[in-house]
């Protein structure tokens, strides 16, 4: 008797904890939608003479401003804690966006990083104050933009072009997440790492259902 309850014991364990976690997988908390369809990166310019869209991709956005060295901790505080666990996603970029003017400013940070990790992924965006002002408008968050063009928050933009974040939903008397503080290493690594990976994750599943859905198709 003992034998057959090890061996049942054995047997469906494995099988309702797979069930949980498969359970788990499919219906976990997605990161919500906080504004649909942000301004878009036409009127831009890249540092590497590229087309650079949100479409398609998901972005960590940044506005680093004119005085481009008063945000060189914030950057590499962003390498170091979400860049470099990341940046193998394919589909994963980040778009800092920086005053017309500013771009050997940009070119001198983006070699320091290089020395760090892959910076393929890194877009250094110019525009004028206005194009500037107007696409930082279109997140309609609780922050501003200071006199330099310029913020301390970065911001997630999925593929759909929408900013995400948290809406309250995801954990009891949590708070609204429209950004996430660059100049703390904590906010990095307690908030947007976690956010990060679910929205990556999300991604990921979708990939996964689609290549599963083709293949029973064929």
């Amino acid at each position: 008797m003992k034998k057959f309850l090890v061996l049942g014991v054995l047997f469906v364990l494995p099988l309702v904890a797979y069930l949980f976690f498969a359970s788990g997988v499919h219906n976990f908390a997605k990161l919500p939608v906080l504004h649909k369809d942000i301004g878009n990166l036409e009127s831009f310019e890249s540092l590497a003479k590229e087309d650079v869209s949100f479409k398609g991709k998901i972005t960590v956005l940044g506005f680093l401003g004119e005085n481009i060295h008063n945000k060189q901790g914030n950057a590499f505080n962003l390498n170091q804690k979400i860049y470099k666990k990341n940046h193998g996603f394919q589909d994963f970029q980040f778009v800092m966006v920086l005053p017309f003017g500013s771009e050997s400013a940009a070119k001198t940070l983006l070699d320091e990083l290089d020395d760090i990790a892959d910076v393929s992924e890194w877009k250094f965006m110019f525009g004028t104050p206005e194009s500037i002002k107007s696409l930082f408008s279109s997140l309609k968050t609780p922050h501003s933009l200071d006199n330099n063009l310029s913020t301390r928050y970065v911001y997630i933009i999925d593929k759909d072009g929408n900013l995400r974040g948290r809406d309250g939903t995801l954990k009891e008397n949590e708070s609204k997440v429209y950004g996430y503080d660059a100049s703390s290493v904590a906010d990095l690594a307690n908030v947007m790492v976690d956010d990060i990976k679910v929205i990556l994750a999300e991604y990921r599943l979708a990939l996964k259902k689609y290549k599963a859905d083709r293949k029973e198709k064929s």
